[in-house]
């Protein structure tokens, strides 16, 4: 790669963050809602003929924490002991991160348990389980309008999922990998060529409130945003355009013991002395 090319490359990047900066350029241009059209449906229509109702009674887990315990102690793992995580706990972490509370309006928005611009909400939430209890190990994906699960196929290879996230081996050890996908319509309905850099925003409020979640439960996750796009589309039959996996996090049982095999995951700062 060129300096030049680089350089391109770079502020094509920033340019994408910038997105709400560019609105004086275009000064006549309307979003589909601003001209009418129909808007997309708010959540994505069921894949299977069946779905897993998911347990609701969260207080039997015994979660409770206040945010400042929870924000000391949230930290990324990679270490995981492969033991089972229980249906509820699933359950909670499903409706942690993408819980519908209400709709707004007839059938306007969703108001759910993270926020997101104008409650567009265009992520739809995989799953590979590995260690659930009660649940055959394969590929799911959740139904946040019933908060339900639905199995899309067994999947037993753990290292075609190391592959889709990057041939990353201590992910697919992990409980459940969490695969996010994004539907760009339906936030581009709303905001159109500007809505890009919102979307980018908005996965974190979902990412980090697994991170918190998990913390609350004892388990482990760390965020991945390397992965193989084609291997993760294809595997949860995405069309990749119209929509595609946008970031994924693990999250596994783990234990103090393995305090040392995750500080070795960073050896090289003290080798390198950085």
């Amino acid at each position: 790669m060129t300096e030049q090319e680089f350089l391109k490359l770079r502020k094509e990047g920033r340019d994408i963050i910038k997105g709400v900066n560019k609105r004086h350029l275009y000064p006549d241009y309307q979003s589909d809602q601003q001209l009418k059209n129909p808007q997309p449906p708010l959540v994505k229509a069921p894949m299977r003929d069946t779905a897993i109702d998911l347990p609701l009674n969260f207080d039997a887990l015994n979660a409770n924490a206040s945010l400042l315990d929870l924000a000391n102690a949230r930290k990324s793992s990679r270490v995981y002991t492969q033991e089972n995580i229980s249906l509820l706990q699933l359950s909670y972490l499903l409706w942690v991160t993408q819980g519908i509370k209400e709709i707004r309006g007839k059938a306007y928005a969703t108001l759910r348990t993270v926020p997101c611009g104008g409650g567009r909400h265009p992520f739809e939430t995989y799953l590979f389980v590995n260690h659930v209890e009660g649940l055959p190990q394969g590929l799911y994906h959740y139904l946040p309008m019933g908060h339900k699960l639905e199995f899309l196929g067994e999947e037993s290879d753990l290292h075609k999922i190391s592959v889709s996230l990057c041939e990353q081996d201590w992910a697919a050890k992990a409980s459940v990998v969490f695969y996010w996908s994004i539907v760009p319509y339906r936030v581009e309905w709303r905001y159109g060529i500007f809505s890009h850099y919102k979307s980018m925003i908005d996965i974190g409020h979902v990412g980090e409130n697994l991170y918190l979640a998990c913390t609350a439960l004892g388990l482990g996750t760390c965020g991945i945003g390397a992965y193989d796009q084609t291997l993760c589309d294809t595997m949860f039959e995405l069309d990749g355009e119209d929509e595609f996996i946008i970031y994924t996090e693990p999250v596994g049982t783990v234990s103090e013991k393995d305090l040392q095999a995750e500080k070795d995951f960073y050896a090289f700062v003290k080798e390198q002395g950085l």
